[in-house]
């Protein structure tokens, strides 16, 4: 941790935001110090604000990451609509915005329409093109993000080893980084709001169901992307035929899709997930007790999660988080009951206050670890003779 591209990251995560700070954080000399952040700074990575004299020598000032110096751009695939959005390099949004798509008409249709809304978009912010840093994509399915794709996607008919990355990188000719939703959501919170939680899991319940782990601040993605799929988990003794194609799968009986069928049976008139949350909002028996059910259900799964991973931190996000508690109230109640006591003993199950922000938050920070890794950073530099 002690290149140019290093110190930058220690800027940039907070752990030092003075050259004194560097110094005592890295151990280097002051003149290999001051030597590192002139090369940041006059490649435009680090900025620093004018300081008092501390006696002989530079003035000590405050630095930061250059949030400035380019943009990001956000695309939000869900089963039904796409969000899209540019951010600054602080994560802040310059502009977002969404539209319905129908994530089964397929890669090529859906992308085409991307890229095209994206571009209005820059135009509508009126950002320079050239000034773009990467793109991150999330999709509601497994990704392998080595190659860019997603891989046999339960509710992405026509997506399986399409190479998502390849073709809007060489559309936009830059970065692109295609990842898990439900892993975007995970370290948006993380990073936001848990920054100092060792592990946290994060399960977003919607029209499906699906998980996003973070430990030590760093995703956890498994062998090939396939960590975290909680929903299609199979459950004993139910044989409800599930998206994917099997019977009996944790999003088969507890996800949104799930209860809107059930409801439905039962009368009511309901056609999305918000329906459903109206109903209970409103008090109607069938509609509590369904989203109870369902909570208690994904409760069974996340109690082997849970004590597989000793998680300090369990963020239930997604449409069914909020239904006045019950869903919560009835996950909550069943990982309670059935787990250690040793591996609840420190943990803290909440809901998510940032919502459909924290995959927007995690985006931000996916790209900028990845375009200003300390490894590419010095590559970068010694490129351009810095």
């Amino acid at each position: 941790m002690t290149s140019a591209g290093s110190l930058l990251q220690l800027v940039r995560r907070g752990e030092a935001t003075t050259r004194r700070d560097l110094i005592r954080v890295t151990g280097l000399s002051r003149s290999t110090v001051t030597q590192r952040v002139d090369m940041l700074l006059a490649a435009g990575l680090l900025r620093e604000s004018a300081g008092e004299s501390e006696g002989r020598g530079r003035p000590s000032g405050t630095l930061g990451f250059d949030e400035d110096h380019g943009h990001i751009l956000v695309a939000l695939l869900h089963i039904g609509r796409a969000e899209l959005a540019v951010l600054d390099l602080g994560g802040r949004v310059l502009r977002r915005s969404s539209y319905p798509i129908t994530i089964g008409d397929g890669p090529e249709r859906v992308l085409g329409e991307v890229e095209e809304r994206l571009g209005e978009l820059v135009r509508e912010v009126g950002v320079d093109p050239a000034e773009t840093i990467a793109l991150g994509v999330g999709v509601p399915g497994p990704v392998d993000v080595s190659v860019g794709r997603v891989m046999q996607p339960p509710v992405m008919p026509g997506w399986h080893d399409y190479p998502v990355r390849d073709r809007l990188e060489a559309h936009l000719g830059r970065p692109v980084f295609v990842e898990n939703d439900a892993n975007l959501m995970a370290l948006g919170e993380q990073r936001t709001r848990w920054p100092d939680a060792p592990s946290m899991l994060l399960v977003t319940v919607g029209t499906g169901i699906g998980a996003g782990i973070v430990i030590d601040g760093t995703l956890y993605r498994g062998v090939d992307g396939g960590a975290g799929d909680i929903g299609h988990i199979r459950m004993h003794g139910r044989e409800e035929r599930c998206a994917c194609g099997a019977a009996g799968c944790l999003a088969a009986v507890a996800s949104g899709r799930a209860l809107l069928r059930a409801l439905s049976e039962l009368g009511k008139d309901v056609s999305v997930v918000a329906d459903v949350r109206d109903l209970v909002q409103h008090g109607d028996p069938d509609a509590v007790g369904a989203v109870r059910t369902a909570g208690q259900l994904v409760g069974e799964v996340l109690t082997t999660v849970v004590s597989v991973l000793n998680p300090e931190v369990l963020v239930v996000a997604g449409e069914l988080a909020d239904t006045d508690g019950h869903f919560v109230s009835g996950l909550r109640e069943v990982i309670y009951q059935r787990s250690l006591p040793r591996a609840t003993r420190n943990l803290q199950v909440v809901t998510s206050d940032l919502g459909s922000a924290a995959a927007i938050a995690g985006v931000a920070e996916l790209v900028v670890d990845e375009v200003f890794a300390p490894a590419v950073v010095d590559e970068r530099l010694a490129a351009a003779g810095v």
